[in-house]
């Protein structure tokens, strides 16, 4: 089952409703996964600066620890279970390293300029309602409902998962090679930690990405690498991706205006967005990499 909505803004004036609009749009899929959501927010961001978003028990003790931890110049913000923490640049690594020290129990849930991701275990509508999504603003966004078939029901377990700076993916599906990429990807410097597929193909990405490949080319080679059946919404700091395998059996829709491009696993989802009435409809083609970026 699962579910997936996605958000791509390209009208200014739209970008405070981004939270609010991506909360009603997920709302529709708690049926097509109610064990656990979460939301991937491409909100605003400082050069210079690195937001690390935290999840854990005392995450909000350990934020203000980390912080003090660093030269000056650092802050958090706590929401729900979450703390996001931004870092100078030059402080990042030190960053990691205290945090992997002093609170190996604490997930690294996204690192970058503009992401941040919350995600919790519960009823999407929930989780929704205890970060407080709907009063976020942003250029982009992505969220996901899940109904678990292949790991644990727990906060790491839950989409989207980040792999790279600014960079997350969500998924609709089953691999049946995750296992081999999983221990590849470990092995080439990848960070995997569950045993969710979602996180192998999030990987992927992000490697082939390192190696030179752009988001695009990096989509089309999972179509030969990646085996199962799968629909992949990716982000980036400035884009917004899609893509379905060869066969295209789980459900997709799509519709653009000149405010904004969305994804949805069900037509429901998208009723509520502004100008739907004269937006251009269309079914994703299978084994076909989308992808709009902001200049």
């Amino acid at each position: 089952m699962c579910g997936i909505a996605g958000l791509f803004i390209k009208d200014p004036k739209l970008e405070p409703q981004l939270g609010a609009l991506l909360a009603k749009m997920t709302s529709t899929l708690c049926s097509r996964g109610p064990d656990s959501a979460g939301f991937a927010i491409y909100g605003d961001g400082k050069p210079g600066t690195t937001k690390i978003t935290l999840a854990g028990a005392n995450v909000g003790a350990v934020a203000r620890q980390l912080v003090a931890a660093l030269p000056t110049g650092s802050s958090s913000k706590v929401r729900h279970t979450h703390a996001v923490v931004s870092v100078q640049n030059a402080d990042l690594e030190a960053a990691e390293k205290w945090l992997a020290e002093n609170a190996p129990d604490i997930a690294i849930s996204s690192e970058g300029t503009r992401l941040e991701i919350f995600k919790e275990v519960g009823y999407p509508d929930n989780v929704a309602a205890a970060f407080d999504i709907a009063s976020m603003g942003g250029t982009h966004g992505i969220s996901h409902t899940r109904m678990a078939t292949e790991s644990a029901v727990t906060t790491d377990g839950a989409h989207p998962f980040s792999t790279g700076s600014d960079q997350c993916l969500v998924h609709n599906g089953s691999l049946s090679n995750h296992a081999s990429l999983r221990r590849q990807l470990r092995q080439d410097g990848i960070p995997i930690r569950t045993e969710n597929d979602t996180e192998v193909a999030a990987g992927y990405i992000s490697k082939k990405v390192r190696d030179g490949e752009t988001f695009g080319e990096a989509l089309e080679s999972s179509l030969s690498d990646l085996d199962g059946f799968f629909t992949f919404v990716v982000g980036t700091e400035k884009g917004f991706g899609v893509l379905r395998d060869p066969i295209a059996c789980k459900p997709a829709v799509m519709a653009e205006t000149d405010q904004y491009v969305a994804f949805a696993t069900e037509y429901k989802s998208l009723t509520c967005l502004p100008g739907i009435r004269e937006a251009r409809v269309w079914e994703p083609k299978p084994a076909t990499p989308y992808f709009w970026e902001h200049q």
